[in-house]
């Protein structure tokens, strides 16, 4: 009788490759961010760990993969690249997704596998969401310049306070994404390829036809807020004209000297004002994309003056307050410490 042989395991480099050809790219269609991400989660990983073994990356095997290299390895990004809880947690999910994927194609290196997937993610707090008052908001916009760099960025930031985007939808909104007749909206290409559509203010629409007659050659496929090279705007670059336009505003806005804004805080600004006039939880979490409404309840623990008008419709219970005596000297005494 024949004897069937089990089929070899595909080798390290090779579950590398198939990793992302195969699952993220042909069977997942994962967006190309996501990949970019998980490519360099992996390659930073491979650099550490062919340190550590004395290997190089291709020479390594799923067995090499063990806990303590997962754990040393996290350390050193915390404390050697000093990347945030959050950023560690990231590539860890980058990691685990290759190890499932390896461990099904790899049956062999299975329990390996397993105990490098227990390394548990890392718990840390959510810094509470920094937004604009509204008085502050306006400071920022101030008025459209002369320039063509000032007219550019001050529709960058109205469009931004507008839509509640990501600097990353922002950026990439082309003029065929704009609509200005009949209901006037601006079509977003968000995060893991979904779509929206948000309405545009009229003043907004003003602004977006003033540049487009100043802008001809701006149609179609093109950016609706280019770079000089007319190229779309890099996230730094965006960063860096709206430090300039804070820096402007705190003449008016003092209090503006003691927050840290970047584009995400026009983004939280647009929900919390949303919040703020009435809107509803779940169209809010709608206009900015959220997938969940949990999301956007950060934005109600965020806002201190929604809470104590919630806390003014309570009364307050009457009771009395007794000193408190310790019974014994142990007791008195750890009451002084």
């Amino acid at each position: 009788m024949r004897k069937i042989t089990a089929p070899k395991p595909p080798s390290f480099p090779a579950l590398v490759q198939q990793f992302f050809t195969e699952y993220l790219v042909a069977q997942r269609a994962v967006s190309p961010q996501t990949v970019a991400c998980y490519r360099d989660a992996l390659m930073l990983f491979l650099d550490f760990a062919s340190h550590k073994l004395s290997k190089a990356p291709t020479a390594m095997r799923l067995a090499d993969i063990q806990p303590d290299m997962i754990l040393a390895f996290l350390d050193h990004l915390e404390h050697g690249r000093h990347n945030a809880v959050r950023s560690r947690n990231l590539r860890l999910t980058a990691l685990r997704a290759f190890l499932k994927f390896a461990g099904r194609r790899d049956v062999a290196s299975l329990h390996d596998v397993e105990r490098a997937l227990a390394v548990p993610m890392k718990r840390f707090e959510r810094p509470m969401l920094g937004f604009l008052t509204r008085q502050e908001m306006e400071a920022v916009l101030g008025q459209p310049g002369k320039t063509w760099s000032s007219q550019r960025d001050h529709l960058l930031f109205a469009m931004l306070y507008n839509t509640g985007a990501r600097v990353s939808e922002i950026i990439g909104v082309r003029v065929v994404d704009i609509v200005l007749d009949g209901g006037a909206c601006v079509h977003l290409h968000g995060k893991g390829r979904k779509l929206r559509s948000i309405p545009l203010w009229d003043t907004t629409v003003i602004e977006v036809r003033a540049w487009l007659r100043l802008n001809p050659t701006l149609r179609g496929e093109a950016a609706l807020l280019p770079n000089r090279d007319g190229q779309a705007m890099s996230r730094s670059n965006v960063a860096q004209r709206l430090d300039l336009a804070v820096t402007r505003a705190t003449s008016e806005q003092p209090s503006l000297l003691k927050k840290r804004v970047s584009p995400h805080t026009l983004r939280h600004t647009s929900a919390m004002h949303l919040l703020q006039s009435g809107t509803r939880f779940n169209v809010i979490a709608l206009w900015l994309g959220h997938e969940s409404t949990t999301t956007t309840h950060r934005y109600v623990e965020a806002d201190l003056a929604m809470k104590e008008k919630a806390l003014a419709r309570l009364e307050a219970p009457e009771t009395k307050m007794h000193r408190y005596k310790a019974p014994d000297s142990l007791m008195r005494f750890l009451q002084t410490l």
